[in-house]
């Protein structure tokens, strides 16, 4: 990768000009031991080399203002810090997994963390999550906002210049997240442009969790109203040219979470349309200590309890996709195309010739569609057209596109539900079938209904540029089926010869 970053309305590249996506985790490093989590259960180059092998660019890698503001603390030992909090057998770990680290101020330590993931190729972006080391978000830990109790807006600004200072010509080290999740009382907009504009002045010369409107009400009513409201605060600024980072998101990884499931379909959706840089909550398998508890098990987590293991491979599948642009400078491979994503597997529509049924397959061999302004969704550079059959049938290409059954309209308040009509008139959706087929179902919970899901209907047509395996035999196609092989094909599907 060609460092350093810069931006070109609203993509990141490189210095070549080349679209850098980032596709981050979160490692947590702000709690009371204030020392990245998981070090007393793996070698630190060991957990830098797990987060490449997952597929992840970056770690977005928090830090408390009091790491580098309070000089009594940003020199304990970790032996000291944990010794502190009565850690004893973290302190062991440490000595088994990280040994070089157990007697290192802790301020020494967060850099020996940023230079592994350097060493790896790892960009980082350094988080200032709070001020006061501890578990983040409430209204009421004085961790909130400008004025509150241990949110000293010169000492956040001296912070921010101190850890700015501290990386200025660490390569790998790409971005500063000024400050996690301002919330509280105290909230006000002439504060928040005040300072926030200080804090990033100061940087540059230095060189929710989620609610049970998932669960309670209709999914693709809620998925509206979400990516509604997403784009009125933060989406715009995609279509004025800047970038947008999403700097957390996540969900129970394991998987038994009815609100988080329902949740992560829709923003993967709005993700892979939008094309946003992200960082995933959260790497951490468990805590040295959380609110109160030792070794606190941490069900957001990529890696398991002992940071042996992932915890959800499905999980994985779903972002994995998302984690390579589909477009921007640097990545028109082929003519800018369609693909058909379904968020709830993190897959794409493809075919593996024109004899096997449509499936769901790795979007690294997507088909490119085309979906013209009369609805038509059609295989790029050739004459087929996806069209449906009957109801609980599998969905087929055909090449006589001019009648209802291939016209493909986007309903629902998700935008995500794709809609035909039978040739016997009966509306369907787009469906997984058995073996990830594609089929043509009822169109399901389309309002009101809370209990039901709607995932498996859930499909997002997204702008690409990137080529397949299925693009390159798209081209192929529209070399050899010309108006003769047309005719020919249109007698063959017809039953002609």
């Amino acid at each position: 990768m060609a460092l350093p970053l810069s931006t070109d309305s609203r993509w990141i590249v490189d210095e070549n000009g080349q679209r850098v996506k980032l596709a981050c985790v979160n490692w947590v490093s702000h709690l009371e031991v204030m020392v990245a989590e998981g070090l007393s259960k793996q070698p630190m180059d060991a957990i830098a080399k797990r987060i490449v092998s997952l597929g992840f660019n970056c770690v977005r890698l928090t830090w408390p203002v009091f790491l580098v503001t309070n000089d009594t603390l940003g020199s304990l030992t970790v032996r000291q810090s944990l010794e502190s909090l009565a850690l004893l057998e973290s302190i062991s770990g440490i000595q088994a997994n990280n040994p070089s680290i157990i007697d290192l101020p802790l301020l020494n330590v967060y850099q020996a963390v940023v230079s592994s993931l350097g060493d790896n190729n790892v960009m980082v972006i350094l988080d200032n999550h709070v001020s006061k080391p501890g578990w983040c978000c409430s209204n009421s830990d004085g961790n909130g906002f400008f004025g509150d109790q241990y949110f000293d807006p010169d000492q956040w600004i001296t912070g921010l210049t101190r850890m700015a200072s501290m990386f200025n010509g660490v390569p790998n080290v790409v971005g500063m997240s000024l400050r996690n999740e301002l919330r509280g009382p105290k909230q006000n907009v002439n504060d928040w442009y005040s300072y926030m504009q200080k804090g990033a002045e100061a940087v540059h010369s230095a060189n929710s969790r989620y609610g049970q409107a998932w669960k309670n009400g209709n999914s693709n009513q809620v998925c509206g109203r979400v990516v509604d409201n997403m784009m009125r605060i933060s989406g715009f600024l995609l279509d004025q040219g800047w970038p947008l980072f999403v700097s957390e998101f996540g969900v129970d990884q394991r998987g038994t979470n009815v609100n988080d499931n329902r949740y992560l379909g829709c923003f993967l959706g709005a993700a892979a349309e939008l094309d946003f840089d992200w960082a995933l909550w959260t790497l951490v398998g468990s805590y040295y200590f959380r609110q109160g508890v030792i070794g606190m098990n941490e069900y957001y987590g990529v890696l398991n309890w002992d940071w042996r293991e992932t915890r959800n491979s499905t999980f994985l599948q779903q972002i994995s996709a998302l984690q390579s642009p589909f477009r921007g400078p640097g990545v028109s491979k082929v003519h800018l195309h369609k693909v058909i994503f379904h968020p709830s597997t993190g897959l794409c529509v493809l075919r593996k010739s024109m004899l096997d049924p449509l499936r769901l397959g790795p979007c690294t061999e997507s088909e490119a569609w085309n979906y013209s302004p009369q609805k038509i969704l059609s295989v790029k550079g050739t004459y087929f057209c996806l069209q449906t059959d009957d109801l609980a049938k599998p969905a087929k290409l055909g090449i006589i596109c001019t009648d209802s059954n291939s016209k493909w309209e986007t309903i629902s308040d998700s935008k995500m539900h794709l809609s035909s009509k039978a040739p016997n008139g009966t509306a369907v959706c787009l469906d997984i079938g058995f073996n990830n087929t594609i089929v043509t179902s009822n169109c399901k919970c389309l309002s009101k209904d809370n209990s039901c899901d709607p995932e498996s209907q859930w499909f997002k047509l997204v702008n690409s540029t990137r080529s397949s395996t299925m693009t390159k035999t798209s081209s192929l196609f529209s070399s050899i089926l010309n108006f003769p092989a047309r005719d020919f094909l249109w007698k063959l599907f017809s039953g002609s010869v």
